[in-house]
């Protein structure tokens, strides 16, 4: 409510409706003279700056303590005292990777550390074993070969980097059959084809893509994977919003015979159990700092605990919110989380897939 007075006149600036009292009973506008003084501004924007607090902090208290009572309460209608879901989530996800990406991961240290540094004793056994069992099922691999040789010569340290040696037949992207040295090279040989054997558009575009790519990784690996890593994970909040509508429809398949409940009622309750996940994590990658910085153990405890709430508030959260049986709750709690992995795991293979080509 602002300070400035009322007008006299009763009709609505903002729609031009009669209005009794102060406010609009149709559009809401409060009905008070249109200037302001720079007062009147400052003191309005610290009053929406504090009611913005007191339901945030109101939400969050709810949301932390409560499992499944904001998703009830959108249910229900009482809606005004809370924030919105929608605006909420977008809050608490922004701030959640600018930690992200700033304070806990920095892609380029994160990959140099794997690519350029020499690898240990039980790194490098380790890898030797992987390499001689793909070379015995491909015997005839010249590339494997030239890494056996490489990680068995004790004598020289070995990097992550030392490993992407190739030669002109093979890469380490192999959409095509066949691997081109240059693009130039796969165009006349598709040139040479009749338009039927010719590959088409899409092909065309990944093959030439994965050409450019292992070139890339020839000269600079460590540098290539910093940039496909950093492009990845700039499209983690886009995964994250596009599996929301797909976790919200498993719990409209699961609750199918609950017809009371929309999608949309599934939608809310998804993003409130998103933005319980999103400050649930940021305590573990505070945990995990604290335990970095101190070496106590009793950080790892504390860790675990955490990681064990996430699953037991989800449980928890289905049990208020949908008012079902604990077996059946339990049952529907173990379908979600397997299929939701599922799908989880093929929109990361897709969004990896994008990243790289």
């Amino acid at each position: 409510m602002s300070h400035a007075p009322e007008r006299k006149e009763k009709d609505c600036l903002n729609c031009g409706t009669m209005v009794q009292g102060r406010y609009c009973h149709v559009c809401g506008q409060e009905n008070i003279v249109p200037k302001e003084s720079f007062g009147s501004l400052v003191l309005h924007f610290f009053s929406d700056i504090t009611h913005f607090d007191s339901k945030f902090l109101d939400t969050l208290r709810y949301l932390l303590f409560r499992p499944g009572f904001l998703s009830k309460e959108h249910l229900r209608g009482r809606r005004s005292r809370y924030l919105n879901p929608i605006r909420m989530y977008l809050f608490t996800s922004a701030i959640f990777f600018l930690i992200f990406w700033t304070l806990i991961l920095n892609p380029k240290s994160a990959i140099k550390l794997n690519l350029d540094r020499p690898l240990t004793r039980q790194e490098r056994d380790s890898t030797l074993n992987s390499v001689v069992r793909e070379l015995a099922k491909e015997t005839q691999n010249v590339n494997l070969k030239k890494q056996v040789e490489l990680l068995s010569d004790t004598s020289r340290p070995v990097t992550g980097a030392d490993l992407f040696q190739f030669n002109e037949n093979e890469g380490i992207f192999i959409f095509g059959k066949k691997h081109y040295k240059t693009v130039n090279e796969y165009d006349s040989v598709q040139h040479k084809y009749e338009n039927s054997k010719k590959d088409n558009w899409f092909r065309r575009r990944l093959i030439r893509k994965e050409i450019i790519l292992n070139d890339e990784f020839r000269r600079n690996p460590s540098g290539t994977a910093q940039e496909i890593f950093a492009t990845f994970l700039h499209r983690l909040p886009y995964l994250l919003f596009v599996s929301l509508p797909f976790f919200a429809l498993l719990l409209k398949i699961l609750y199918i015979r609950r017809k009371q409940f929309f999608y949309v009622d599934h939608i809310i309750f998804t993003i409130h159990h998103y933005i319980f996940s999103f400050l649930l994590l940021l305590f573990v990658f505070g945990v995990n700092k604290m335990h970095e910085i101190t070496g106590w153990g009793i950080w790892n405890v504390l860790l675990a605990i955490l990681l064990f709430i996430w699953p037991v508030y989800l449980y928890i959260a289905m049990k208020n919110f949908y008012q079902q049986g604990w077996f059946k709750t339990l049952m529907k709690f173990l379908l979600l989380n397997l299929i939701g992995f599922a799908i989880l795991l093929l929109l990361f293979i897709i969004f990896l897939f994008f990243s790289v080509y």
